[in-house]
């Protein structure tokens, strides 16, 4: 490869890299440049292959992550060996078991690629120095927290007080982004029932369809 070929594709490589560190700085409800540029200074980019883990159960996740492009699912294996899934995360979401990331302590989820997906990570020890050295910093903590709480408060309270098929209904109704990214495996599982059942659900509403 020629010289100006090279430099070429390592600065297109480059651009890159900004768009999406860029995408993750512009989420970050403040407007003090100096974060903002301390901030850029210890993120990093990387890029997954669908079904590649971001983290498994068990881990010390030391960093979160941003998804800048593609889908990942969070769950856990039950008693039974069974694969339940928590949560789905995409663009502009954030991918982490947050408590155990703030604690610094192992993690019972596994987070894994559904789609190639491309991840800014922050680390934990680089993110309580922000923390420290810039209180505006503490906004980014609170939308990493809302972010994930809403996700996961709205799955506990669908199991809680909502049929399976008003579960699936309002599911497509906010999720319309990525209905057809999920498998139906996968979304039963979400949705706490069996393949089969939400088959006969989806099934019966066509057919009022008709």
């Amino acid at each position: 490869m020629k010289t100006s070929e090279l430099n070429l594709k390592m600065k297109v490589k480059d651009n890159k890299k900004e768009f999406y560190f860029n995408l993750f700085l512009n989420k970050i409800p403040t407007s003090n440049m100096e974060l903002k540029k301390f901030s850029r200074s210890f993120l990093t980019l990387k890029q997954y292959n669908k079904k590649e883990f971001l983290y498994r159960s068990g881990e010390i996740q030391e960093e979160v992550g941003f998804v800048c492009q593609g889908l990942l699912r969070k769950y856990y294996v039950n008693e039974k060996g069974s694969e339940i899934i928590t949560g789905f995360i995409s663009e502009n979401g954030f991918a982490t078991d947050y408590p155990s990331f703030l604690r610094q302590k192992p993690s019972k989820y596994y987070i894994q690629c559904l789609e190639p997906t491309i991840i800014v990570k922050i680390p934990y020890e680089k993110l309580q120095e922000a923390y420290q050295r810039y209180k505006d910093n503490e906004m980014f903590g609170r939308l990493v927290a809302e972010n994930v709480l809403t996700r996961e408060t709205n799955r506990v309270e669908s199991l809680l007080f909502e049929s399976a098929q008003e579960r699936y209904l309002n599911f497509i109704d906010q999720n319309k982004d990525i209905i057809n990214r999920i498998s139906l495996t996968h979304l039963a599982s979400y949705l706490g029932i069996e393949r089969q059942s939400l088959t006969r659900i989806r099934s019966k509403l066509a057919k009022k369809q008709l």
